[in-house]
């Protein structure tokens, strides 16, 4: 079995692991983030390929479809998940900024290195800094989503 094969197993093993450290009390919070995360990366992850700014050479479903699903529709919205639960609510803004920084951050370098070494992931038109740019928009989106669909409690 290829090396891509293994990571993409890898990958779904370490989100679902993931997922056991959401706190019971907080599962709503994270089934709302997840989705809201889906619905975003299918419609920018679907318009990317299509365009022709990146591909994914090696995926699950390739003939159904050109977008990722591992990272696209489980990976990245389990982590948007974990995100969003444990936000840092009543911290300086310093320390949100930082906290999205740091997800986007490490996103972006694992991505990278998949784009240099695997192929799992090519980019044509694209760059890591369109990553990076891209999912700190998306978590900013899902934060609000988030916040307006719990307006009336505390996430």
């Amino acid at each position: 079995m290829r090396l891509e094969w293994w990571i993409l197993i890898l990958v779904y093993i370490v989100a679902t692991g993931i997922l056991f450290f959401i706190p019971k009390n907080k599962v709503h919070l994270a089934v709302v983030a997840f989705l809201f995360k889906q619905f975003i990366t299918f419609l920018i992850g679907l318009a990317v390929v299509e365009w022709g700014l990146l591909e994914y050479p090696i995926r699950l479903f390739a003939s159904i479809n050109r977008a990722s699903f591992t990272f696209e529709y489980y990976a990245f919205p389990v982590l948007c998940a974990l995100f969003n639960v444990r936000y840092p609510t009543n911290r300086s803004t310093f320390i949100k900024f930082t906290y999205y920084a740091t997800y986007c951050s490490v996103i972006t370098l694992f991505e990278h290195y998949l784009e240099k070494y695997t192929e799992l992931i090519t980019y044509i038109h694209w760059d890591w800094y369109i990553t990076w740019i891209t999912l700190f928009i998306s978590f900013y989106l899902s934060r609000l989503f988030c916040r307006w669909f719990f307006k009336n409690e505390k996430s």
